[in-house]
């Protein structure tokens, strides 16, 4: 029974480990999220910035995936200072969308990777405001590089502010329920 018992323990260090060494962590720095976000006179578009991230590897197929992004890090690119920008950033950390004071953290969890032609299908999990909803979405990939552009149904994750699906008689005041994000992972 003891022999059992340590073939046990043993295969799943031994499993733990291979896990940890298949994982590909991301370089924070040199990846990227722009975003768009849109309404019914224009839209707006900026950055954000991973915290963290990884992809689960099997040699060379990409099996899984985690990514944790710093909200507070939201960027308005089309505005410049004086003009606005300023006004925007604080109204998209506020609690109207992202409430980064109290959330200050989003995430993407791989739940299903399945091998295209073109790359991955991928379904995971997006956690945004301590809510979470499944999100599907293309990834394609290259030696260092996976790339993906996908929407976010942000009433999904209780941000309603603007939106024509919950308010009546806003006019040109509608914001979008989708935004989008064009993401791409260095590593």
């Amino acid at each position: 029974m003891k022999t059992v018992k340590s073939l046990l323990i043993a295969a799943v260090v031994f499993g733990a480990t291979t896990l940890v060494s298949n994982a590909q962590s991301i370089n924070v720095a040199e990846s990227s999220i722009i975003w768009k976000g849109e309404k019914v006179v224009g839209s707006h578009t900026g950055t954000i910035s991973f915290k963290s991230g990884m992809l689960e590897m099997d040699g060379e197929t990409v099996t899984g995936g985690k990514f944790t992004v710093d909200m507070t890090s939201i960027n308005t690119t089309d505005l410049k200072a004086g003009q606005g920008k300023e006004k925007l950033e604080g109204h998209l950390k506020s609690d109207d969308f992202f409430g980064v004071e109290n959330h200050p953290e989003a995430t993407l969890t791989f739940t299903k990777v399945k091998k295209t032609s073109n790359g991955y299908a991928v379904n995971a999990d997006l956690t945004i405001k301590g809510e979470t909803s499944p999100i599907s979405f293309d990834l394609a990939t290259t030696k260092d590089t996976a790339t993906t552009t996908f929407k976010v149904d942000r009433t999904k994750h209780g941000i309603r502010y603007g939106s024509g699906s919950f308010f009546d008689n806003l006019g040109d005041k509608t914001i979008s329920d989708n935004f989008t994000l064009d993401v791409v992972l260095k590593f």
